[in-house]
C-alpha cells in the first residue's frame, strides 16, 4: 500500500517546554495513511518506545491542527470535505460610484497615498522629525497623510481646542472693542451734551446781557425824555435834610421830605406840568403850594416866602411858582419838598423819585 504525502509543515514547532519536558525525539514521524486514520475498534496504538500513548496522541493531534492552521486552513478529521466557498457580490459598480476617500472632509489627511515612502527601520533610513504645526502634527505628515488614527484624532482634538480658544479670544476681543466703542460714544455724547449746555448757557447769558443792555438803553432814553419834561425845583441849592431822618423837631418823629437850602427869594420852579391844587398858609409848613400831576401825584412846596400861582392854575415844567423862604417851623431859609403818589398822605423819598424822573441831585 502506498503511503500518503507528508503533512504540510506548520509555522509553529513546539519545543520541549511546550509538552511538559518530553523529548520530541521519542516520537516517531506522523505520516497518516488510510489504515492509520480508519476508526480503531478494540485495539489501541501503543508507542513503540513505551508509555505516554495518550499524551502522544493528543500532542500529535495538536501539532497537526496548528500546522494546518499555519498552512492556511483547518484540516478536518476525515480530510475528505472540501472547504466551504463563500461568494461575495461584485462591488465594482458600487465602488466606481463612490467618491474617493481623500475627498471626504477630515478623511483625506488620514489616508496615505504611498506607504512605501514612510521612513521605517526596514529600509534603514532615519527620518528627521519635522516641526509640529499648530494642529499638533508635522507639516510633512499633514501633507503626506502618514499620521495614524490616534495621532489624527489627537490632531483633530487639538485643532478643535485651538479653534475654540481662538473663538473665545475673538469673543473677548470683540466684547472689549464693543465696550471701548460704547465708552467712546458715551464720552462723545457727554462732551457733546456739555458743549451744547455750554453753548446754551453762553447764549442765555448773551441774551440776558443784551436784554439788560437794551433795558438800560430804554431806561436811559426814557429818562432823557423825562429829563426834558422834569426839572429840579431850584437851580442852586444845598441838601440839608433827607427823607426819614429822625428828630424831635418833626411831629412825626422823622423828616418827611427833602430840604433844599437856598437864599431867601430864590425862584422855585414847577418840577413837571400840572395843576395847582392848593396855594396858601399851611401851619408848620408855612406858605405851601400843592401841584397835582397828571398821574395824581402831589408835590408839596413848603416854607415859601411868596407864591406866584393860584388854585386851579395850570403850569408847565420849569415855570416859577414861588420863592424860597423861612415861613412855618424852620431854622433857616430852605425849600421843603414832599412827594405824595396818588395824593396819599404818606409820602415817599423825594430824592429817589426825582432820580426816577431822570434828575441828578
Amino acid at each position: 500500500m502506498a503511503s500518503n504525502r507528508p503533512a504540510p509543515q506548520g509555522a509553529y514547532v513546539p519545543n520541549d517546554d511546550d509538552f511538559g519536558g518530553y523529548d520530541d525525539n521519542s516520537w516517531e514521524e506522523w505520516n497518516p495513511t488510510e489504515e492509520s486514520i480508519r476508526p480503531v475498534r478494540g485495539r489501541h496504538r501503543v508507542h513503540k518506545r513505551g508509555g505516554g500513548g495518550l499524551a502522544r496522541s493528543s500532542t500529535v493531534l495538536g501539532v497537526g491542527v496548528i500546522a494546518a492552521v499555519g498552512a492556511g486552513g483547518i484540516a478536518t478529521a476525515q480530510g475528505g470535505k472540501p472547504p466551504v466557498s463563500i461568494e461575495m457580490p461584485d462591488l465594482s459598480a458600487v465602488k466606481d460610484s463612490l467618491p474617493e476617500a481623500k475627498s471626504l472632509p477630515g478623511v483625506g489627511s488620514l489616508i496615505s497615498d504611498d506607504s512605501s515612502d514612510a521612513g521605517s527601520a526596514d529600509n534603514g533610513v532615519t527620518v528627521a522629525a519635522a516641526p509640529l504645526s499648530a494642529a499638533g502634527i508635522s507639516s510633512a505628515d499633514a501633507e503626506q497623510g502618514t499620521t495614524d488614527a490616534g495621532e489624527a484624532l489627537r490632531a483633530r482634538i487639538m485643532e478643535q481646542a485651538e479653534n475654540q480658544q481662538d473663538q473665545a479670544d475673538d469673543a473677548v476681543q470683540k466684547a472689549a472693542e464693543e465696550a471701548a466703542v460704547k465708552q467712546a460714544a458715551e464720552q462723545a455724547a457727554a462732551k457733546q451734551t456739555a458743549a451744547e449746555k455750554k453753548i446754551a448757557a453762553e447764549k442765555a447769558a448773551a441774551k440776558k446781557k443784551a436784554e439788560a443792555e437794551a433795558k438800560k438803553k430804554a431806561e436811559a432814553e426814557r429818562l432823557a425824555k423825562l429829563a426834558k419834561s422834569y426839572t429840579l425845583p431850584v437851580a442852586s441849592y444845598t441838601l440839608t435834610g433827607t427823607f426819614g431822618q429822625p428828630g424831635s423837631m418833626w411831629s412825626s418823629g422823622y423828616h418827611t421830605g427833602l430840604d433844599f437850602a437856598a437864599p431867601t427869594g430864590t425862584p422855585i420852579k414847577a418840577i413837571h406840568s400840572g395843576t395847582v391844587k392848593e396855594a396858601g398858609w399851611a401851619g408848620a409848613y408855612g406858605y405851601r403850594t400843592v401841584l397835582e400831576l397828571d398821574d395824581g401825584t402831589e408835590l408839596w412846596f413848603c416854607h415859601q416866602s411868596s407864591m406866584n400861582v393860584s388854585v386851579g392854575q395850570k403850569v408847565t415844567t420849569g415855570e416859577t411858582i414861588g420863592r424860597v423862604g423861612a415861613t412855618g417851623n424852620v431854622t433857616g431859609a430852605h425849600l421843603h419838598l414832599e412827594v405824595h403818589p396818588g395824593g396819599d398822605s404818606t409820602g415817599v423819598d423825594p430824592a429817589a423819585w426825582l432820580r426816577g424822573k431822570g434828575q441828578s441831585l
